[in-house]
């Protein structure tokens, strides 16, 4: 049973032909009420393309209005329409001073808002996760909800969540054990879960 159906009284057609899609391709989705209506969703492991299409099905599927950042390259010209219209964010990539401080400020301006970052920040292998939702998050003073998309099991997990403690090494730890177990399409792709050192 679907956690997120069991729960929904009246499914909203795009929720219906959402589920029915993932379904169709085996895949399941569990989900519970988030825990507030602001926060970070960390989405691991990405490392496929074929992510984007299951997170996309699973955020239309929960029928709730997740943002998500993206390469700027991805919101030029007619793409960057529909983009956006999916709840799509370019990442400001000409400028790293105070973007995180205003990304908080965007957050809280609005009654809802939980954005979606992929901390690997590439389909490829990298040796750790870079650190911009960390610092979102402790920025904005919100939970993280740690989404996984698990190929072996065909799941789609939008049910765990965290409030960072600003120790680093315990609150990585602590995520590590929600997703141990899950893996991506590609799983020699996973980036360790650790964060990447501070730049000197």
């Amino acid at each position: 049973m679907n956690d997120y159906l069991a729960s929904a009284a009246l499914p909203t057609w795009r929720q219906r032909a959402s589920l029915r899609l993932l379904h169709l391709a085996g895949w399941k989705v569990r989900f519970k009420p988030l825990p507030g209506p602001h926060g970070v969703v960390v989405v691991y492991p990405h490392t496929s393309n074929w992510d984007f299409v299951v997170g996309l099905l699973g955020k239309w599927a929960v029928d709730l209005p997740f943002r998500w950042l993206g390469k700027d390259t991805l919101f030029k010209g007619p793409l960057g329409i529909l983009m956006r219209r999916w709840g799509g964010m370019a990442v400001e990539r000409s400028t790293t001073s105070g973007a995180t401080e205003r990304l908080a400020l965007t957050m809280h301006a609005e009654p809802w808002c939980w954005i979606a970052i992929t901390p690997e920040a590439t389909r490829g292998y990298k040796p750790h996760w870079r650190t911009g939702f960390y610092h979102l998050a402790r920025a904005a003073r919100v939970p993280v909800l740690l989404v996984y998309i698990d190929y072996p099991n065909k799941e789609l997990g939008v049910v765990d969540s965290i409030d960072l403690s600003g120790d680093q090494a315990a609150d990585m730890a602590a995520i590590a054990r929600v997703y141990k177990g899950r893996h991506g399409r590609y799983p020699q792709l996973e980036a360790p879960i650790v964060l990447a050192p501070p730049r000197r």
